[in-house]
């Protein structure tokens, strides 16, 4: 099963479970197929709404819409709930916390008008494609992005630090300088400026007016363009490092000592020395070499 969870007994439930919660048969995908494409549309849908020219035309049409893909995707949780031996641990789970989140917005509108537009977060349920389509070789390597993202987040972290104290410095700085006329009415209204500059965003709704506040303007762009690639370059060397840890082993080899062998390397890349100690060559290349 590819997720764990169990039904709750046998005959109706135990199929549905098949169908609901696997995709190994052609049914069960296209039960997953079917549900993407529902999620898909009532989200183009809710996107629709809000243009008002698709509005004031179909707006009816958008509404009735909308609470039917609700009344369906409602029913199938209350399906998957009725069909697990241990309902509220999925409910507690990942998709079954974005399942309930997915139908909540329209249920709410009902009290609160206008939280229909959060039915955008059905989009997450989408994930369950690389279910689908069996591509879950790609969570080794999220999870290969996530510990590079742990192990710089230190270096990271100082960066922004460092940063901030720039920001906080070119801001005090240009407070002084420049008139309130200007925009600089404040050190919190300065920082923002020179944030804006910093990123080179450039809003141009508080500009330096003095040839000095200029000049210093000029010098936080070169530095926001200097230091703009330092966390992407701090993030990338992690996940150079990562990969190589998790491809390479640090084994040195006995013959010649090069130490940059794949994990599951017989032989020395470099002299062709037998690398596994504790297990006799089969093909008895040492001696050979």
């Amino acid at each position: 099963m590819s997720e764990p969870f169990r039904p709750a007994g046998e005959g109706v439930r135990t199929r549905l479970f098949q169908i609901i919660f696997e995709s190994d048969t052609p049914l069960a995908k296209g039960f997953d197929i079917v549900l993407i494409a529902m999620i898909l549309t009532s989200v183009l849908v809710v996107m629709l709404d809000s243009v008002e020219r698709f509005g004031a035309v179909y707006g009816g049409l958008f509404y009735w819409l909308e609470w039917g893909f609700t009344l369906v995707f409602t029913i199938e949780l209350l399906v998957r709930i009725y069909i697990l031996d241990k309902p509220m641990r999925y409910l507690r789970s990942f998709y079954g916390i974005i399942d309930v989140v997915a139908i909540l917005p329209t249920w709410l509108m009902l009290l609160f008008p206008g939280t229909q537009t959060l039915v955008i977060v059905r989009l997450l349920r989408v994930l369950r494609i690389f279910r689908v389509l069996r591509l879950m070789q790609f969570v080794g390597e999220g999870r290969l992005l996530v510990e590079a993202l742990k192990n710089s987040v230190h270096q990271i972290f100082l960066f922004l630090f460092t940063v901030l104290l720039l920001v906080t410095l070119f801001a005090a700085l240009v407070y002084m300088i420049e008139p309130a006329e200007a925009g600089f009415t404040s050190i919190p209204m300065s920082i923002y400026w020179a944030i804006v500059t910093l990123t080179t965003v450039g809003y141009g709704d508080i500009v330096p007016v003095t040839p000095l506040g200029q000049a210093i303007s000029t010098l936080v762009m070169l530095i926001g363009y200097s230091i703009i690639a330092v966390p992407t370059g701090v993030f990338s060397a992690e996940v150079i490092r990562s990969i190589r840890a998790d491809r390479y082993s640090d084994q040195a080899c006995p013959g010649c000592g090069h130490d940059r062998h794949e994990k599951r390397a017989r032989y020395c890349l470099k002299c062709g020395t037998w690398l596994d100690e504790e297990t006799p060559d089969p093909n008895n290349r040492a001696s050979e070499t």
